[in-house]
């Protein structure tokens, strides 16, 4: 009960509120088309992440507990990427033998009964952890004169099977994040400013030539008989592919501009009648913009970005290299994962199906994103802790 003294409410509060919000939104968003499309219950939806949310807490608290240094036994080591592995094979492998288990083209979901688990979310954490403990237990060598990337084989190929997995189910922004998050763990953990630098150039110059080919290049149409590809045309495109996968951007688009500055009132929203898919998963911003306003999805947003930004401060402050990557890497998942779903509901990169951290229905990034609030508690109550021993 002491370390509560050190408990961190720039992190805790929040979390809290945004779980809350989540909770009420996912409820709006979900009542009529959950009981039109589904002929369930109006509040089935809400009462499972009400479900989420409880557990999460607990989850949350539990690692505001634990022992952070366990993860770094090499025992824990194995166990975490013997389950990531093993669950994402298995998707493979499903998607190959039985492929009505695909939701929305890819096959990224296992169904245990009611509850849907998804791998991805996992993985995410699992890369982290031991990222941060390899980078960390390998810090001399990144100032030998004769430093070579080879002496990071092992982390960076056991991170690049996953990342192949992930993208093969295919998640295409699940790939992505995992990618977004090694290499700034790998920027900070003390190689040269030159690596980072020559990193973001190379990545910048990709994605300016990739928007570039997507708006100015006609693809052959036996290409554009892939779900993936025309999801990337529908970014750039969206009203021409309005009756495709241009649908959910153009009625994102119409949510927002019919939401204004102060929307429509909670509840009121006429997009989430049945004009935009699934209004309570990746794209609940359009529905809070819609029903809020402008003024209340940026309250949203704003409390996401002031945990990250939180996330990031904790790390600058850390004493310790494992935990400040550990901060770098869970700040960074919920940066791009933010990035990707803000940017999609906007219209401004391709539909990857990720969610709104803490807002969006969904069990498996519930679990694991209140799993990394817990986790920053934890190393804030450390610092914290770790000053007042100083002071006194």
């Amino acid at each position: 009960m002491k370390k509560l003294r050190y408990l961190d409410y720039y992190i805790l509060v929040p979390y809290l509120i945004l779980i809350a919000i989540g909770v009420v939104m996912v409820y709006s968003a979900s009542a009529y088309w959950i009981q039109n499309q589904y002929g369930q219950a109006e509040t089935s939806v809400m009462i499972r992440q009400v479900a989420f949310a409880i557990v999460g807490f607990f989850i949350a608290v539990f690692f505001y507990y634990f022992k952070l240094d366990v993860f770094t036994h090499p025992r824990a080591q194995k166990v975490m990427w013997i389950v990531t592995f093993g669950l994402l094979i298995y998707l493979t492998i499903l998607s190959h033998f039985r492929p009505s288990a695909a939701v929305n083209g890819a096959t990224a979901w296992i169904q245990l009964g009611p509850i849907h688990i998804q791998p991805t979310e996992l993985a995410k954490m699992t890369v982290i952890l031991y990222l941060a403990h390899m980078f960390s237990s390998r810090q001399q060598t990144l100032f030998e004169p004769d430093f070579s990337f080879k002496k990071f084989g092992q982390p960076l190929v056991m991170v690049g099977l996953c990342i192949l997995l992930v993208f093969f189910q295919p998640d295409t922004g699940g790939a992505a994040i995992i990618i977004g998050i090694t290499v700034v763990m790998l920027a900070a953990s003390g190689i040269k400013v030159i690596y980072g630098v020559s990193w973001a150039g190379l990545l910048a110059v990709l994605l300016g030539a990739g928007y570039w080919v997507l708006s100015n290049v006609s693809f052959p149409k036996s290409w554009q008989q892939s779900y993936q590809v025309r999801r990337l045309l529908a970014a750039v495109h969206p009203f021409a592919m309005r009756k495709l996968e241009g649908n959910q951007v153009v009625n994102s688009l119409v949510a927002i501009a019919h939401g204004g500055f102060f929307g429509v009132g909670l509840g009121n929203s006429s997009q989430k009648l049945g004009y935009l898919p699934e209004p309570y998963t990746d794209f609940i911003l359009a529905v809070i913009a819609e029903e809020l306003g402008m003024i209340g999805a940026m309250v949203v947003v704003g409390l996401i970005f002031f945990l990250i930004l939180r996330f990031y401060l904790l790390g600058v402050r850390a004493k310790h290299t494992y935990q400040a990557l550990i901060a770098y890497g869970i700040a960074t998942m919920m940066l791009i994962q933010t990035v990707f779903n803000v940017g999609a509901v906007l219209g401004l990169i391709p539909v990857t199906g990720v969610t709104l951290p803490f807002i969006s229905y969904g069990g498996s990034s519930m679990l694991v994103l209140s799993a990394a609030i817990g986790i920053m508690l934890n190393i804030s109550a450390q610092q914290q802790r770790a000053k007042a021993k100083k002071e006194a």
